[in-house]
């Protein structure tokens, strides 16, 4: 029924096991958490088959999750389970699931989600960039996945050049520009600004200082109104966007006043950007940063845009949400074209 737990589960199997000449199976359920440590307990009991799914969907709270259970049985109870050489597809079955059942990735996932192997305090990422063991439990990639450093006001430089490398940027400690990547990251986190989950926005900032190359396109004005008509409320966005010498100016409604500005922003850019009608917005987060100064509150806006392909996020932060909002949306259409 879901309920028992792992010392209950070992006995009833140990004792099935030995009424009975066959070979014992194990069903469990995540009703109390403990979907997979039954699991376990039930192989620790004498069975030799686990029944589950994938990322542990299923009734009520879920069932217990292969994801989990195929590398602990291979990696921490060296037992044999699927073939050796399948495990590094594990992250891209986990996904592959989650996108049949049209649900977002759990970032928080054991072994195959984003920040399963993720770092973030300065000492850990000085530790795992020279000695990897100090911090992981076992190599990322041998489940597919892969090492994710964190960059916040807590980092070091060291979590600054893994970051930047991560991401597809030459970097050192010897880099002239490094002292000014770290020193802007940590005046940006003291803004509001959260580079955790605005990785987008991490990477133009670090391309920013480093290649000092002119922006792909800019806003030289935009305007969002909003009016009532046959009590429906109608958002409408206005933007002019310069790409070189030549200046785009248009105008879209939308649902409200950030997916107005959306749609206008693309409309204007996908004339000189095509690449770009692919990229959707699939997630709009809003948090009121110094709530003590009411509806002056500085707004922090993240942004998770795809392309269809992989996902990312960017940030903005302004008194005016809509600023807040702009800020992000250029961003990300901005990673969308640096992006190879």
């Amino acid at each position: 029924n879901g309920g028992c737990v792992p010392a209950e589960v070992e006995r009833i199997t140990a004792f099935a096991k030995s009424k009975l000449a066959t070979r014992i199976g194990i069903h469990t359920h995540d009703d109390v958490g403990v979907g997979v440590a039954n699991a376990l307990a039930g192989l620790a009991g004498g069975a030799t088959h686990v029944q589950g799914t994938i990322n542990g969907y299923g009734e009520r709270t879920g069932n217990c999750s292969l994801t989990s259970v195929i590398p602990l049985v291979h990696f921490k109870l060296n037992k044999k389970g699927v073939p050796a050489a399948s495990l590094p597809k594990l992250k891209e079955l986990s996904d592959f699931v989650d996108e049949i059942a049209n649900l977002r990735h759990d970032p928080r996932r054991p072994w195959v989600g984003q920040s399963a192997f993720a770092h973030k305090g300065g000492m850990h990422v000085h530790a795992i960039d020279r000695v990897a063991r100090s911090y992981e439990h076992i190599d990322p990639e041998s489940v597919g996945n892969h090492r994710r450093v964190l960059v916040s006001d807590m980092s070091g430089r060291t979590n600054v050049v893994m970051k930047a490398r991560e991401l597809g940027f030459e970097l050192s400690n010897e880099t002239p520009e490094l002292r000014t990547i770290t020193a802007r990251v940590k005046e940006l986190e003291g803004q509001g600004y959260e580079f955790e989950a605005a990785e987008g926005s991490l990477a133009l900032l670090i391309k920013r200082l480093l290649e000092h190359r002119e922006l792909p396109f800019s806003i030289d004005g935009y305007h969002v109104s909003m009016r009532r008509d046959s009590g429906i409320s109608i958002c409408q966005a206005v933007v002019k966007v310069q790409v070189g010498d030549i200046f785009e100016h248009t105008v879209a409604e939308g649902d409200g006043p950030v997916n107005a500005l959306d749609g206008a922003l693309r409309a204007a850019l996908v004339r000189f950007f095509p690449k770009l009608k692919k990229i959707k917005l699939i997630d709009y987060k809003v948090r009121i940063l110094d709530s003590g100064t009411g509806t002056a509150a500085k707004t922090r806006v993240l942004i998770q845009s795809t392309d269809g392909k992989e996902e990312w996020g960017t940030v903005g932060v302004h008194d005016n949400i809509i600023e807040a909002s702009l800020q992000a949306l250029v961003d990300s259409m901005e990673y969308a074209l640096m992006r190879k």
